[in-house]
């Protein structure tokens, strides 16, 4: 029989989470149903089964007194919550509003991981469940498999419904069945707790620079949009308190990592570091970003194995406005080299940046007019001149400041036969401010126009079994006019020829240098689109100039009139692998002048990363010895369970390694375990090699540890 019943007869919410009890209507379903004592007690038997906004009960009978205000429900009964919690008891007696009752042999399952079984539960004000003889865990519990891997008892348990919290007494952790740890009290946050405050999961270390060491994060949220995480790190060598602030606003956010140390490697000297960044959306479209970065020492990064550690530091505050023909940017930068043999006095430290540009469409002259400014300044701590009498420049203390104008119009054209056209014209006005360079006059001016054509020749091909080709020769043919001033060369000493500047009028990073005289350029473009589900692509091209530009170091490979090749290729496949590789080919020497190339495949099971790259010596970049070094790192599933990683570079120019580690990750539906060891093999003289260990244990199913749903596992008997 089928009955709908009116009335607020269920409010199933009843001692099963977080939802508080309701009226409303209520289905019920079950084989018989009887209504006695004129109408005030009401007996549903066999099968019964009742709906009440989402939430759904199965029972074995249900007896409903309503003079009495008072549910009895035999089992076994099992209440469904509609965000998947789960309640099971074998007997259930509710009093007037249902948030007050007994449960005899009650189980629950919150968010499908977390099982709470006790031999009694008291339900309390509709917001407390109060359980007795209690065993908690969220590995799978099967009969015939014996204890779960691990387990909390306590003689007593209370959930509190509204702050989703879960506090044990007497608790006492089991592993295998084995007690391991006590504890008279113990607060933990249910699955469905997001930012609950208290401990997170510790982390074990062990360092050859800090001995074996434990870290124990705390976290405490800050409302709902801000939360801090102290973390303790105390080791025979140190004692460390790490700091992380995380605020969101209405149009940004902000992240500061902080950290203060005392150890006997520095003795009685405090020692630290301060990373902060953050982004905000302001009105009219701009953008404001910030990032600071500072460390104590040289070595902190290193010594405390840091998810910071780099070589350099750089420190910004960055306005900026992107729209459809036009960009603004303005930035303050600072530069901090922690690098061995570099000194902070000499290098430029603090530089400053202005950028606008803006795009018109002239309907009269057709095509795209371009206007570009830029503002730029770099400063050097050191207050000493260049006075040319020291050959290596050792005290530099050169300042430069500069003004750049750059107008330019281009257009493009279809010609018979699909031959495309192109054709650009240019003029640069830059200005230069030099200070503490006796070798150098105080201000320079340059006058430079430019104007280049290029035709490019794309054929498109469609294959038999469906494939597209493309192959596009192009050619350009420039001329830069004007003089190189006597400007010193202080930006433009690292240039990189690839793809992208291939047809550009200049080539060299920033405008105290600029390319001059007659230029030409040629390549060739192929590209594959396969129905196999792979693509590729292969660029070659070269450079040919009427004069050798000395600005041009070796490894640029353009520092004789016919350049170095320029190889590039990538390769995609829709099984996981991607492939990307381009290197300047010297065909006088017959090797690769400079070489870069990069791999991935990824897979269900495994993922695989290999980098590879070469520079050779170059006097004009401070590079006294070939560069060559390989980078490969990976992740294997063993099993459902387990996984495997490791990571390693290697410089091959030197022999040696310089990084290598090994990791091992093991999960399953209630534990999560990480171990990991990594070796820094440090060749500078201000860093110590080192090894770190490291060991993490979770225990998923509750909010500080993660969910493990997707390992949960079903009994088979």
């Amino acid at each position: 029989m089928r009955f709908a019943l009116f009335a607020v007869l269920l409010a199933l919410a009843v001692a099963s989470g977080p939802a508080r009890a309701q009226s409303g209507d209520v289905m019920l379903l079950a084989d018989q149903v009887l209504v006695q004592q004129g109408g005030d007690r009401l007996i549903a038997t066999g099968n019964v089964e009742a709906l009440h906004q989402g939430t759904r009960l199965t029972a074995s009978s249900i007896i409903y007194d309503r003079a009495n205000n008072s549910l009895e429900i035999q089992g076994p009964i099992r209440i469904t919550q509609p965000n998947g919690d789960v309640l099971t008891a074998t007997q259930a007696e509710l009093d007037q509003g249902f948030e007050n009752g007994l449960l005899e042999s009650a189980r629950f399952v919150l968010d499908e991981q977390l099982q709470i079984a006790s031999a009694r539960a008291a339900r309390v004000e509709g917001r407390y469940t109060a359980m007795s003889q209690v065993a908690a865990t969220s590995c799978q519990v099967c009969g015939s498999e014996g204890p779960p891997l691990w387990a909390i008892r306590a003689s007593r348990v209370v959930h509190d419904s509204e702050e989703r919290q879960i506090y044990f007494d007497d608790a006492q952790l089991r592993v295998l069945g084995v007690p391991v740890f006590y504890i008279p009290r113990l607060r933990l946050p249910d699955p469905t707790l997001k930012r609950a405050q208290g401990f997170l999961i510790p982390e074990l270390k062990t360092s050859t620079l800090l001995g074996f060491g434990i870290k124990l994060p705390y976290f405490i949220p800050l409302g709902d949009h801000a939360d801090v995480t102290l973390t303790p790190y105390l080791s025979p060598i140190t004692r460390t308190l790490e700091l992380r602030y995380r605020h969101a606003f209405r149009n940004g956010d902000i992240t500061v990592n902080g950290a203060v140390s005392r150890d006997t490697l520095e003795s009685g000297t405090a020692r630290g570091l301060l990373f902060a960044e953050g982004a905000f959306r302001l009105p009219r479209d701009f953008r404001l970003s910030f990032d600071i970065e500072a460390v104590s020492d040289d070595a902190y990064l290193n010594d405390y194995n840091s998810e910071f550690k780099k070589d350099r530091l750089d420190s910004a505050l960055t306005l900026s406005r992107a729209k459809r023909d036009s960009f603004f940017s303005t930035s303050l930068i600072h530069y901090e080299s922690l690098t061995d043999g570099e000194n902070n006095a000499t290098q430029p430290t603090i530089i400053g940046d202005l950028r606008y540009n803006r795009r018109f469409f002239p309907k009269r002259m057709g095509g795209e007019v371009r206007l570009g400014f830029q503002l730029h300044g770099h400063y050097r701590y050191s207050d000493t001149d260049i006075d040319g009498s020291d050959a290596d420049l050792v005290v530099d203390g050169r300042d430069v400041a500069r003004a750049n104008l750059d107008l330019s119009w281009r257009d493009r054209w279809t010609l018979p036969g699909g031959l495309r056209a192109g054709a650009i014209t240019q003029l640069w006005v830059d200005h230069f401010f030099v200070e503490q360079d006796a070798t150098a006059e105080d201000d320079y001016t340059e006058v430079t126009p430019a104007a280049s054509v290029e035709l490019r020749w794309p054929w498109v091909n469609q294959t038999a079994d469906g494939g597209r080709v493309l192959f596009e020769p192009v050619a350009q043919l420039g001329w830069i006019g004007g003089e190189r001033s006597g400007v010193p060369n202080d930006e433009s000493t690292r240039v990189e020829f690839d793809e992208g500047n291939l047809l550009a009028l200049s080539r060299f990073p920033a405008p105290d240098r600029r390319e001059r005289g007659l230029i030409g350029a040629a390549g060739l473009r192929w590209m594959r689109q396969d129905p196999e589900g792979w693509r590729a692509s292969l660029t070659l091209g070269r450079v040919w100039r009427d004069e050798l530009d000395g600005a041009f170091s070796r490894s640029s490979g353009l520092d004789s009139t016919a350049s170095d090749w320029l190889i590039a290729g990538q390769f995609a496949h829709k099984n996981g692998i991607q492939l990307l590789a381009r290197g300047l080919y010297d065909t006088t020497d017959a090797r690769f002048t400079k070489a870069e190339m990069r791999a991935n495949v990824t897979r269900d099971r495994y993922a695989l990363g290999a980098s590879y790259i070469l520079l050779t010596t170059d006097t004009l970049e401070d590079r006294e010895d070939a560069q060559s070094q390989w980078r490969l790192n990976g992740r294997y599933q063993v099993d459902r369970n387990w996984t495997a990683t490791g990571t390693t570079r290697y410089d091959i120019a030197e022999g040696q390694f310089l990084r290598a580690g090994v990791g091992a990750e093991y999960r399953n539906e209630c534990v999560a375990v990480d171990f990991s060891v990594s070796r820094s093999f440090a060749s500078s003289t201000n860093l110590e090699p080192s090894t770190d260990f490291g060991l993490t244990v979770a225990l998923t199913g509750f909010s500080t540890g993660g969910s493990g749903k997707e390992y949960r596992r079903s009994c088979s008997y």
